[in-house]
């Protein structure tokens, strides 16, 4: 079954799948699809300085590396849109092609104008409605950027945050709620908002010229059960392709969970797109984190394949030693680390399932139902780590090369079945 057969099993609920137009981000010869019958796409967003043009370039390697099919990149001063270009050189050069989206606020409309190098640079741009300008500037400058994006055959996603809403919209919604025999509350107020500006900016890029397949929506919230009632209506009232993600999901544990939580209701009801894990990065942390995270809601889910999965139990008294938990963590790692050459060399690689047991329990079970799987002695057990093959047992190891051995083996049986004659 294809990702796209998959998908569509799915998600598909009491409410089907949301069909969607599709819009083509493109860079040279790569060309990534959102909506439509496209599997749902992950992206991510860079955190350096992008006027520094060497650092945002490293960082766009490491999140494209690690699976993100376009990454975003802030805009935001006339250094930032002068080196824009210089970054995609640099990209180009290192043979990374993955599609950059820019990230406008406030000034948009001049740096896009000014800096036409930025313009055609870039795969995609992203406006905030709520930043555009205020009063009669608004609408202006909103049309320069559409405008710009037209010229140069530019998708746009119009994306709404409720941290940064237009106050005048949202001050007229309060107004007709005013009126009404029976008003709103005030939260539902704040999601009318939310949903009519995405969709009042997208019919007004329309009528500037802009094509309805170059549109890309979000309304981005911070609550789990608010971004599921926000994107829920959206998704009854258009048919734009949707972006989802919390904004500010915040860190850690706690920043996985909550997007979990939001993105598996909504992809589970075939809402969405294209989606974005917002972490914070703990000090010093990897900003691909998030590119794994999105990549793994997807995967354990059905929906995407993007790496071999290692199926680990989570230890319980019979299993004090610690060779399994070292062993699960070193699998993970080293396929994951491989990915970006096997996907190529070894196609049908990311749908492998490796089994790493700490005991004899279920151990030798979960070892047959994967692909490959070893199941190691718990507290007690014979010092012996049998080896499962496509269900079948097929050596068994023994002594302190356990790990080595079994890698060893992992690597065997990916060349022999995945490999091209």
């Amino acid at each position: 079954m294809s990702e796209t057969d998959t998908q569509a099993a799915i998600a598909s609920g009491p409410m089907g799948r949301h069909l969607t137009r599709q819009v083509r981000i493109a860079h040279g010869s790569r060309e990534v699809l959102v909506g439509g019958h496209a599997p749902v796409m992950v992206q991510s967003m860079t955190n350096t300085d992008t006027a520094d043009a060497i650092a945002t370039a490293i960082q766009v390697k490491d999140l494209a590396r690690a699976g993100s099919e376009v990454v975003r990149i802030t805009v935001n001063t006339p250094e930032a849109a002068a080196a824009v270009p210089d970054i995609r050189d640099q990209l180009d050069r290192m043979g990374v092609d993955v599609p950059l989206v820019g990230d406008f606020h406030y000034n948009g409309h001049l740096l896009l104008t000014q800096y036409p190098a930025c313009a055609e640079a870039l795969s995609k741009y992203r406006i905030n409605p709520g930043n555009v300008g205020q009063g009669a500037k608004r609408d202006t400058q909103f049309a320069q950027m559409i405008e710009v994006a037209c010229k140069h055959k530019k998708p746009v996603r119009i994306g709404v945050n409720w941290g940064s809403l237009d106050q005048a919209l949202l001050a007229r919604i309060m107004d007709e709620n005013a009126g009404r025999a029976e008003p709103w509350s005030a939260q539902a107020v704040m999601y009318e908002a939310l949903i009519t500006s995405a969709l009042e900016n997208a019919q007004r890029a329309e009528e500037l010229g802009m094509a309805g397949d170059q549109i890309i929506l979000s309304c981005k919230v911070s609550g789990v059960q608010d971004l599921i009632a926000v994107y829920r209506e959206l998704a009854r009232r258009s048919d734009y392709p949707l972006h989802l993600g919390l904004t500010e999901a915040g860190m850690g544990s706690k920043g996985i969970v909550a997007s979990t939580a939001a993105l598996s209701v909504l992809l589970q009801e075939g809402i969405g797109d294209t989606i974005r894990i917002s972490l914070t990065p703990e000090p010093g942390g990897d900003r691909t984190r998030e590119v794994i995270v999105g990549q793994e809601i997807l995967q354990t889910m059905g929906l995407r394949k993007f790496t071999p999965m290692v199926i680990a139990c989570p230890g319980c008294g019979r299993t004090t030693s610690t060779v399994f938990q070292e062993l699960a963590d070193r699998i993970q790692t080293y396929l994951r680390e491989q990915m970006p050459a096997w996907k190529t060399t070894y196609p049908g690689v990311e749908e492998m399932n490796v089994a790493v047991m700490g005991c004899i329990v279920n151990g030798p079970g979960e070892s047959k139902h994967a692909h490959i799987g070893i199941s190691l002695p718990g507290t007690g057990e014979s010092p012996a780590a049998p080896v499962f093959v496509d269900g079948q047992k097929s050596v068994t190891l023994r002594g302190d090369r356990i790990a080595e051995e079994f890698q060893a083996i992992v690597l065997d049986y990916v060349k022999t079945r995945y490999g091209r004659e």
